[in-house]
């Protein structure tokens, strides 16, 4: 079956909100603290090794990456630079976190925010601020624990419950699930939930929705 994350293609990285494409077409936007796991899960959902680069050194998503999807690339993945990263010097970390704040807020086209949190260490201060950046701008919010293989399936579901109220008790509405990219675990229900997104977002001209054929694992 035809998996249109499959056929992402990286179109540029921009350090300015002016830098990006026109504004028009619906974007899922990825964010998450510095080594949370983002670019391994971008890539994940893609089936592909490098789409988004991963490193060992945190912080290596420096701009605003934008990856164009089928059909016609008027859909688009946003990979935001990761936050937090306490090597970066602090007037680059002023710049991504104004660049960041700025997208989230005025991006017309920005059709949900996906936001990677590691498991082990989830609801940090840092994401409570950008989900800050989010309440003028109510959209749709999917929040992945990532590295669900580094603890046991009761921790994993203690975790969810616990960042389930904590987002709660914030006042969002949010879909929550568990993710491994290094077992590909969760990949499926992500790519369920960013399609019907997508869809919703950007419906035919007659109004119905722009369906892509059903995805499959592998």
């Amino acid at each position: 079956m035809h998996n249109p994350f499959r056929e992402a293609e990286f179109v540029l990285g921009a350090t300015r909100i002016a830098q990006l494409p026109a504004d028009p077409g619906p974007e899922i936007a990825f964010a998450g603290r510095s080594n949370a796991g983002k670019s391994s899960a971008l890539n994940a959902l893609c089936g592909r090794r490098a789409l988004a680069r991963v490193s060992r050194t945190p912080g290596r998503t420096q701009e605003i990456n934008v990856f164009r999807l089928p059909p016609e690339g008027r859909r688009r993945l946003i990979d935001l630079p990761g936050y937090g990263y306490a090597k970066v010097p602090p007037a680059q970390r002023a710049h991504w976190d104004r660049l960041i704040g700025q997208y989230l807020r005025e991006r017309e086209s920005l059709a949900g925010l996906v936001l990677i949190m590691d498991i082990r260490r989830p609801m940090t201060a840092l994401d409570r601020n950008l989900l800050q950046w989010l309440e003028p701008h109510p959209r749709p919010l999917h929040v992945v624990l990532t590295k669900a293989d580094k603890v046991s399936r009761n921790e994993a579901g203690r975790q969810l419950l616990a960042t389930r109220r904590q987002l709660e008790e914030l006042g969002l509405e949010a879909t929550l699930q568990t993710f491994s990219a290094l077992k590909h675990e969760g990949v499926e229900d992500l790519q369920g939930l960013l399609l019907e997104w997508l869809e919703t977002a950007d419906p035919r001209p007659d109004g119905t929705p722009q369906k892509d054929a059903p995805v499959t694992g592998g």
